[in-house]
């Protein structure tokens, strides 16, 4: 009968995610029921009348806002209770959020039945069923108090009418299993249903003319009255409650206040109506335990895995220190070969008094030594702690510059063309890193191209936005310089892409090549506050591109004039502090041969009393890592003492030495070792003269 009774037939379906709402229609259709699919719930609250008979929803719909649908419901006459019938998935399916659904639900509607999925078709059928008849007992009530209403006031009603009318609408309450209670503005009750004998355990008779007070006890009262003086000020009024069983079982109720207004359209009580909702708080609170279980133990599951990728990634650091340490041994080692063997064979030819062959030796353990320095270096810009002397540059006239060295290192089958554009803004680096950086990567673009091809070297201005430079800690926003090196030689697949700028990593046969030109390059760039790029596909070349910071300064390559090495030191004295003494003594050679008086301190406490004194002093050549107080801190202590003295810092590794310009003062110079006996002499005269 109420798949066809003309209100409350209608069956409202929410379920927004996958096929849910198709599969349910289908099921109800084929059962002779009436269905309509919502796409949300502010969809379902357009369509809410008399003619929805129940609404199913699953969890997912209730990710939804809330506030049309709450609205509808608040339309509803104070006999209408709209039944819900929520899907949520099985325990061990949940989401967190689960119990948050049956709870927002809940703070609307009070006909709620929880149901889990996946469950069979009978299961939701008999639900549907269920509630369905539970709703058109609500129109069957509405039908009796409209009648009795009508009775009541129709002109010439009969006694007999209206009693029967009251018992009819007493039946239709007792029938109900709701606690239903009306109050007037004395507070005393003036209607109770049988639910009473159950609630309170009282018969209806029993209450009705006495003051709320006298039947749930003052507290009670006390507790509860400004909810009631609300309702009597014409508000609707819910609250939750603990309303135990006289035998101590547990029973929750919700339960509402809902004004009455008279012809006149005064508030004249109101009408209590108490729901046992025990089941769905019991079923909330399972939810609620069972999802508080799954995620203590997602978290103890995210803790192993968390603990397992740490692992991981120590393995792969020291993956990564085993293959730098190792690469660093085999090229080390070579080089050492040959600076001591060499001397081993110096050593026995001067005990036998030989004499002849010797200079070629000495030439055979100098270049092994000047590579394991070119070595070091190398290490150094990878790890962006080299010395850089980094200042505005013309970046166009520095690779024009370069063209016919270019041309020799790549050789006749390579094409080489240059694209300079002509707006270029000048670049802050160090010329001498950014021309090696240049023709590393010019030299790896000929071993691309055995059988020749062509290379680009090309500048264009490009603009970084904030976007793309908010995950990069080191690059900044602006204007860079882009030096692009391109050529057309067999490429790279991903997999070598990933890996180019590792330490040592190399595409080259054994023996051919270190693997750290392109990590020197990166550590450079980096170093310098810019960016490098790198695209590659098998067989269709490789593009790298370097962004250098822009300055807005005119600059252009200035060619530095060579200094002139004095012989003699004319008297001049020099204050030597280092901590090292195989260096202080190859230095203090070096300086004594070149005619200066030197001053020796292996740090700066015992340099500073010679700083203090009387003692004339031409120039300080300080190692920048001394022990206790460093060099750039002596050299502060110096200029206390002597103002204009000149200041020349030596040093194979300093963090913060690594940018000169933010590193140096007025009258001071960096000198990095190892360095040469020509070097040295060139900068100790060029700074004494200049002094």
């Amino acid at each position: 009968m109420h798949r066809r009774a003309p209100e409350g037939h209608c069956i409202l379906l929410c379920a927004p995610y996958g096929r849910d709402a198709e599969h349910v229609a289908g099921l109800l259709r084929d059962n002779g029921y009436d269905s309509r699919t919502c796409t949300d719930l502010n969809a379902l609250a357009g369509v809410l009348d008399d003619h929805a008979g129940a609404i199913v929803l699953t969890e997912e719909a209730m990710r939804g806002e809330l506030r049309q649908l709450g609205e509808a419901l608040q339309r509803q006459p104070p006999w209408s209770d709209v039944p819900f019938i929520l899907l949520v998935a099985r325990p061990s399916q949940r989401l967190p959020e689960s119990p948050q659904a049956v709870r927002r639900l809940s703070e609307l509607a009070t006909n709620v039945v929880v149901l889990e999925r996946p469950l069979g078709a009978r299961s939701l059928l008999s639900a549907i069923d269920s509630t369905l008849r539970s709703r058109q007992r609500q129109f069957a009530m509405r039908d009796r108090l409209a009648e009795v209403a009508q009775a009541a006031h129709a002109l010439g009603a009969s006694r007999e009418a209206l009693a029967a009318s009251e018992a009819e609408l007493r039946r239709v309450a007792d029938a109900l299993p709701v606690f239903i209670g009306f109050i007037d503005r004395d507070y005393r009750y003036r209607f109770a249903n049988r639910a009473y004998e159950d609630w309170l355990y009282r018969t209806p008779a029993s209450v009705l003319g006495l003051r709320i007070a006298e039947v749930v006890g003052e507290a009670v009262f006390a507790a509860r009255k400004p909810l009631m003086d609300r309702a009597l000020a014409g508000e609707e009024v819910q609250l939750s409650v603990s309303w135990p069983h006289r035998d101590g079982r547990r029973r929750e109720a919700d339960v509402r206040y809902l004004p009455r207004i008279n012809d006149a359209g005064a508030v004249d009580g109101f009408h209590i109506f108490a729901h046992d909702v025990t089941a769905r708080v019991q079923a909330e609170e399972e939810l609620e335990a069972k999802v508080a279980e799954r995620t203590a133990a997602l978290n103890v599951e995210m803790a192993s895995r968390t603990r397992a990728e740490a692992a991981l990634r120590q393995s792969q650091k020291m993956e990564a220190v085993g293959q730098l340490t190792g690469g660093i041994a085999h090229d080390f080692n070579n080089m050492l070969t040959g600076v001591i063997g060499s001397l081993d064979v110096v050593r026995l030819r001067l005990a036998a008094g030989k004499r002849d062959g010797i200079e070629q030796f000495v030439q055979l353990a100098l270049a092994s030594a000047n590579r394991a320095a070119a070595l070091t270096q190398r290490l150094l810009a990878f790890s962006r702690r080299q010395s850089l002397d980094s200042k505005p540059i013309d970046i166009n006239a520095l690779v024009a510059s370069l063209g016919d060295l270019l041309k020799r290192t790549i050789g006749e089958s390579i094409a080489l063309s240059l694209q300079l554009d002509p707006a270029l803004p000048a670049g802050v680096a160090d010329a001498n890193e950014l021309e090696s950086a240049i023709l590393n990567l010019a030299i790896n673009a000929r071993d691309a191209m055995p059988g020749g091809g062509s290379l680009s070297v090309s500048t264009r201005v490009a603009q970084l936005d904030s976007s793309y430079t908010a995950d990069k800690a080191a690059l900044k926003p602006g204007r860079y310089v882009v030096i692009e090196v391109a050529d057309s030689g067999v490429g790279m697949s991903p997999e070598l892409l990933e890996k180019v700028f590792e330490p040592f990593f190399t595409t080259k046969p054994l023996g051919h090549g270190t693997g750290l030109g392109l990590s020197m390059v990166y550590g450079f760039v980096k170093q310098s506050g810019g960016e490098v790029r790198i695209s590659s596909q098998p067989q269709h070349g490789t593009s790298v591109q370097l962004y250098i910071p822009a300055t807005e300064a005119d600059a252009q390559m200035q060619p530095e004039a060579a200094a002139e090495v004095e012989s003699d030191g004319d008297g001049r004295s020099v204050l030597l502090v280092e901590d090292d003494q195989a260096v202080r003594m190859l230095v203090k050679v070096v300086l004594e041969q070149l005619g200066y008086a030197v001053l020796e301190a292996s740090e700066a406490l015992v340099a500073i009393p010679m700083l203090a004194s009387g003692r004339r002093i031409d120039l300080m050549i300080s190692d920048v890592g001394l022990p206790g107080m460093n060099g750039r801190e002596l050299a502060e202590v110096a200029r206390k003492h002597r103002p204009e003295l000149p200041i020349l810092f030596a040093t194979g590794y300093a963090e913060n030495a690594a940018i000169r310009s933010n590193f140096l003062g007025a009258n001071m110079d960096l000198i990095a070792k190892p360095f040469t006996v020509e070097l040295l002499a060139a900068k100790v005269s060029e700074m004494i003269r200049g002094g």
